[in-house]
């Protein structure tokens, strides 16, 4: 394999992908992707170029993708107000199809650049959805939490070197379309498979302690201490209890990684710092 040419200038170094790759050999990574990656085209490029890596090292990776922002833009164009209840989108019968419409776009927008450059992405969205929800509750209308994944057919994806790109949707035992919020999407399918990784990219830099010091590597225990004291607070908590969940039915290893960093998957992956915060059992 001529590394030399696979990673890019400024990514981790040949000596560090090569200690790493063997590691992964085999196994499975989810990468979860939100926020300012799916808005600004330089992080998206970024993103796409980081996959295009992970893919020509061989490595068995499933993408499942956000898109709130992409969303708001959609139902403030439609003149849609949103409400949040705990950090999650009340969905109306309105707003589910303008969410369907809007994760479906931006699910083939990613399929398509990955293909352009030779990488076998294959989409899965609304249509030929893999995710069975429950409803979370009547409040917030059509808010699913996965309650099983077909990783069958994942499997199948994945041993035809295909990559799998995932719509946070899913559907109830009556065929409705539910929006699922994309990191507990990310944990369902990570857990399903008992991947090796689970990235969760955001756009902070991961857990920070009472200092704002970056932590790089949690085990689950001080974790929920954190949240106790009130260290990890607000939109961290949903976060870090799907990292939770993963590790405890599964997954070895959860990281949350900034995805406006450079090449945060490489470094997540192929080096010894890492790149955000690893959470483990």
């Amino acid at each position: 394999m001529d590394l030399e040419n696979i990673i890019p200038k400024g990514g981790p170094t040949i000596f560090e992908v090569k200690k790493y790759i063997q590691k992964y050999n085999k196994e499975i990574i989810v990468i979860k992707c939100g926020g300012s990656v799916l808005l600004e085209s330089l992080l998206f490029d970024q993103f796409i170029e980081d996959i295009l890596v992970v893919n020509k090292l061989g490595l068995n990776t499933i993408i499942v993708h956000g898109g709130g922002k992409n969303i708001k833009k959609k139902l403030d164009e439609n003149k849609i107000a949103s409400k949040f209840i705990d950090g999650l989108r009340v969905t109306d019968e309105k707003t589910i199809s303008v969410v369907e419409k809007a994760l479906n776009e931006l699910n083939l927008e990613i399929v398509k650049k990955l293909n352009e450059k030779s990488c076998m992405a294959f989409s899965i969205n609304s249509k030929n959805n893999i995710i069975k929800v429950n409803k979370v509750s009547s409040e917030l209308g059509y808010v699913g939490n996965p309650s099983s994944v077909e990783n069958k057919y994942l499997n199948e994806l994945i041993s035809k070197k295909k990559l799998p790109i995932i719509v946070p949707m899913g559907k109830d035992k009556n065929n409705k379309i539910y929006n699922i919020n994309a990191d507990i999407a990310a944990g369902a399918v990570a857990k399903s498979l008992n991947s090796r990784r689970l990235l969760l990219m955001t756009d902070v830099e991961g857990v920070l302690d009472k200092n704002n010091k970056l932590v790089s590597e949690l085990y689950s225990e001080i974790a929920e201490k954190m949240i106790e004291d009130g260290i990890i607070k607000g939109g961290m908590i949903p976060k870090i209890n799907t990292c939770l969940d993963a590790v405890h039915n599964g997954v070895t290893g959860v990281a949350i990684i900034d995805g406006r960093k450079p090449h945060s998957i490489l470094f997540e992956l192929f080096s010894d710092k890492g790149a955000g915060t690893l959470i483990r059992k």
